[in-house]
Formats: structure tokens, sequence, C-alpha cells
């Protein structure tokens, strides 16, 4: 009975020694812990409210129509100028060529006027060659008017034959006064076809415009990826109608390289500024840390950019500590950045010591 008690309190010694080493080291352990999270906290400021970003750009559609082949597949990377999808062109293609065969009308008709005042042109310098020989035969009619007006005076000429040649002089006057119309009429006609010229000229430029908007509504048929990039999720089928402006997938611009917004409380970023260093901790990687440095501090809180900001001024005011949003350049190499994708958590610390 003795040897089984002594057994017993050897044994609650042993767990007693056990308990006490154990609680030991946990307290050690907590403390050490504790310590470095002090020590850390007042050398850095951190925040995990924090994401990866990067430019995701919608791709919209310029024009209207039924989709007739899709190129690529959900997240698939394309080049600059791979084309990603193709809408039927038949209505814009006849479109097209209605333009171009009305620029060829408007056309037609610029050559048209053109020929009529060569021609009008023509026949107005024959009228004008004409009014020197009418002239003549007008000046000639008159001296011999006046010779037989002064025979008849002197009564060396009948009065019929003065009245003949009287007659002759009246129609001289008239054949010249006609050719003299003539002339005029027919330089104002170049003038007049002139001026329509500069209609005509006027709508071929329009119907060119037209033409280019056409080429243009051709050229949108064909969808092209705008940069290097990988695509999002796929939302649209073949023989699918799609309107202009409509959104038809997103694309991931990998040129432009990804970084880092982290919202720090207002009271963390005193001592902040552009080109400090950051270690960045990403949820998705445990134990890696990527670096970076501050390109930008937001210029306002991030309520203040909310699509309802508040209003301090209702009377409802609860003092909330607001946050600044700090975009963080990402420095490790593209190979490294490469796992990296838009929307990641993150832990971003920044050192309290300036420079």
């Amino acid at each position: 009975m003795t040897a089984k008690k002594n057994s017993h309190a050897r044994t609650d010694r042993l767990i007693t020694t056990i308990t006490g080493w154990l609680a030991g080291i946990i307290l050690v352990a907590l403390t050490i812990w504790g310590l470095s999270t002090f020590f850390e906290l007042r050398k850095y400021e951190e925040t995990n409210d924090a994401q990866v970003e990067e430019y995701i750009n919608p791709i919209t559609a310029r024009v209207t129509g039924y989709i007739s082949r899709i190129n690529y597949e959900e997240n698939q990377n394309v080049k600059k100028g791979d084309t990603l999808l193709i809408i039927d062109d038949s209505e814009y293609q006849l479109q097209q060529q209605e333009a171009n065969a009305a620029l060829l009308n408007a056309q037609a008709q610029m050559q048209v006027l053109e020929s009529n005042v060569s021609t009008t042109a023509k026949t107005a310098e024959a009228s004008r060659s004409q009014i020197a020989a009418a002239k003549a035969k007008l000046w000639k009619q008159q001296q011999e008017y006046d010779r037989y007006r002064k025979l008849y005076d002197a009564e060396s000429a009948t009065k019929q034959q003065l009245e003949n040649v009287e007659t002759a002089l009246n129609v001289a006057r008239a054949d010249y006064e006609t050719i003299v119309d003539n002339y005029d009429a027919a330089a104002s006609k170049v003038n007049d076809i002139k001026s329509q010229k500069a209609v005509i000229m006027a709508e071929i430029e329009r119907r060119q415009a037209l033409l280019g908007r056409n080429k243009l509504d051709v050229s949108y048929t064909v969808i092209r990826a705008p940069y290097d990039g990988k695509m999002g999720r796929r939302t649209i089928q073949e023989g699918q109608l799609i309107q202009a402006g409509q959104t038809l997938a997103f694309i991931v611009n990998q040129a432009t390289g990804k970084w880092v917004i982290a919202n720090f409380k207002e009271t963390q970023v005193s001592n902040m500024h552009i080109g400090q260093s950051a270690d960045i901790e990403i949820d998705a990687f445990p134990g890696k840390t990527f670096s970076g440095t501050i390109e930008s501090l937001s210029p306002a809180t991030g309520s203040r950019f909310s699509l309802l900001p508040p209003d301090n001024s209702s009377g409802n005011f609860v003092k909330i500590v607001q946050r600044i949003p700090v975009r963080i350049k990402l420095t490790n190499n593209t190979a490294e950045t490469a796992v990296l994708r838009a929307g990641m958590n993150a832990t971003v610390a920044i050192s309290k010591r300036h420079g």
C-alpha cells in the first residue's frame, strides 16, 4: 500500500515538473514573441489591408453585329495585335461600297462641271472674237450711213438709198449688241459653273469622310489585343449578337507590371515618402518576402473617393480612423512576380526610419 502511494507521488512530481517546464518554455516563447513584436511595431508601420493590383481593362465592341469567330480561350496569354474575335462585316462592307459609289458619283459630277467650264469658256472666247468683227462691221455701216446722209442732204442720193443704209446700220448695231450679250452670258455661265465646283468639292470631301468612317466600321469588326496580356473569363459565344459599347472580355495588362495598394491608417503615414522601401508578404506564399518601393500616396483618404463620401456636418459624427491608400511598386524581377495575381491579399511593412 505504501509502495503504491510512493509510485503515485513520483508520478505527480514528474507531471508537475514537466508541466512547469512546458509552462516556462511557453512563457519564454511568449515573452520572446511579445518583445520581437514590440520591437517590430516600434521599427515598422505594418498593415494587412493590402492587395496586389494590375491594370485590368475591358475589351469593348465599337460596332453592332454577330460574332463570327472567337480566337481566344479563358486565361490565354495574347500578344499585342493578336486577333481576339471577328464580327460579321457583311453589312458594313455594303455600306462601304455604297459610300465609295457615292464618292465616285460626286467625282464624276466634278469632271462634268470641269468639261462644262471648258466648253463654256471656249464659247465665250468665240463670242469675244466675233465682237471685234461685229464692231468693225458696225463702224463701216456707220461710215456708210454718214456718207449717204451727206449725199442726201446735198440731194445727191435718194431717200430710199438713205433708208436702206440706215436699215443696214441698225442690223449691224443689233448684231454687235447680240454678240456682246452672248459673250457676257457665256462669261457669267463660266463663273456660275465655277461656283458649282465649290459645292461639288465640298460634297466630295463629305463623301470621302463618310467612306473613311465606313472603312473604320469595317476595321472595327476585327477586335485585336491592345497590348501583351492575359485574357480573363470568356462570357461570349460565336453567333451572339453584340451591341456597340458592350464589354466582351477583360484583359490583364502584363506589360505595365504589378503593384500593391496598401491602406495604412492615417496615424501611420506621417513618416512615409516616395522612394521608401517596403517589405511585402503575400498570403498565398507564406514565408516569401517581396520587395517594393513607395510610388505615391493618395491625395485623399479612401472614403473620399467612394460613391457616397461621408458628410460629417450631418450631425451623426463618429470619429473613425481613416486609411490612406499607398501605391507600392514591386521591385522583384518579372519571373518572381509572375506568380502573383491581381486581388491577392498582402501584408506590407514599411520602416519608420527616414530615408
